[in-house]
């Protein structure tokens, strides 16, 4: 793991970024601890959702994952700030997601001394891979206002460049409609575009987490019922119910998430056909209310899934580092994930 260079510059690594970018990770160089060397870490939410400090990883050594309170051992001069930061981790450990969305959201929450929240935005690198996905909400707002002078503009950053335009008078023009479609005044358009900008960057992000999610559900599915045919499996009847119980939960999590964000396009929808200041907040304010339900059980997804990938590749492996395999990491944490989606897939 790179030194991190953030508490002397105000920059993240191109690591932490990545980091920063993920459901499951917190670098922890942006969190006010006490403990110079768990600075240099991250805060991880692995396979069985459970919360650990990554230390160290790299291709030889591999990823050394500690339990929070085993960290006293692996600082033992540094052991009242490691007491202290300990408590800052088992609060963060409540958080069922470290995206940056609900981050935003809850570490007001927390007390625990962060106030860094310009921090918390997605990496350039990110952005441009979602632009595929944002140009569904931009180009409706664009057209909506500016029609067939659209020309050029294709994101809502564009618009904000008229306000430096040299032609004064079109800029001038354009803004005004744009300000009296939204009912506002032209003064307060660069908040308006900053904002709806960043809550369907959101909406973006986590539909490419689902989407990445999505790719993986279907072979890991059926990796699973394959299981269930074998010999081993098919004459143990308790176990076979389990695995075919962990297969119903992943259909059920995820057939319920996906029309959760049906609900999204169709609230965006009628934002288009109704595009006002007003109209516009009562979207952002109904996203916002789904960001950390929803971080939670795509990162409860995530995490298991991409394991899967990792562990068998080629969608092999014998029965029993099958069995194996769900019964250590995929049913751990589970149950949790299906509930957190079922007390919040009704909206």
């Amino acid at each position: 793991m790179s030194t991190s260079t953030y508490a002397e510059s105000g920059q993240l690594s191109s690591q932490e970024e990545d980091d920063l970018d993920a459901l499951h990770t917190l670098p922890l160089c942006i969190i006010p601890l006490k403990t110079i060397g768990l600075r240099k870490a991250k805060y991880v939410k692995n396979a069985r959702l459970e919360n650990v400090v990554e230390l160290f990883s790299d291709a030889t050594a591999g990823s050394g994952q500690i339990s929070p309170p085993d960290l006293v051992g692996f600082f033992p001069s540094d052991r009242e700030t490691i007491e202290q930061d300990i408590k800052t981790l088992d609060r963060l450990s409540t958080l069922g997601s470290f995206d940056i969305y609900s981050l935003r959201l809850k570490l007001r929450e927390l007390d625990i001394g962060f106030e860094d929240f310009d921090v918390l935005k997605l990496s350039d690198k990110k952005r441009a891979e979602l632009t595929v996905y944002m140009n569904s909400f931009t180009r409706p707002l664009i057209t909506k206002i500016y029609g067939n002078e659209a020309g050029d503009l294709q994101d809502v950053s564009d618009i904000i460049k008229l306000f430096s335009n040299p032609d004064r008078e079109f800029a001038l023009k354009q803004l005004k409609t744009m300000a009296e479609q939204l009912r506002i005044p032209i003064s307060a358009i660069p908040k308006f575009l900053e904002d709806y900008g960043d809550i369907f960057l959101s909406i973006s992000y986590f539909k490419n987490c689902l989407d990445n999610i999505m790719e993986n559900m279907d072979p890991f599915l059926e990796w699973a019922e394959e299981t269930t045919q074998t010999y081993q499996v098919a004459h143990d009847k308790p176990l076979q119910k389990q695995i075919f119980g962990m297969t119903e939960d992943f259909k059920g999590i995820s057939t319920s998430i996906v029309g959760r964000f049906e609900v999204f396009d169709r609230r965006s929808k009628d934002f288009w056909n109704d595009v006002t200041a007003e109209s516009f907040r009562e979207v952002q304010d109904f996203v916002r209310s789904q960001h950390v339900t929803i971080g939670a059980v795509l990162c409860g997804l995530a995490v298991k899934l991409d394991l899967w990938k990792k562990r068998f590749p080629n969608q092999g492996g014998g029965p029993q580092k099958r069995i194996e395999f769900i019964r250590s990491e995929i049913l751990p944490g589970l149950s949790h994930t299906k509930s957190i989606e079922e007390r919040a897939g009704a909206i």
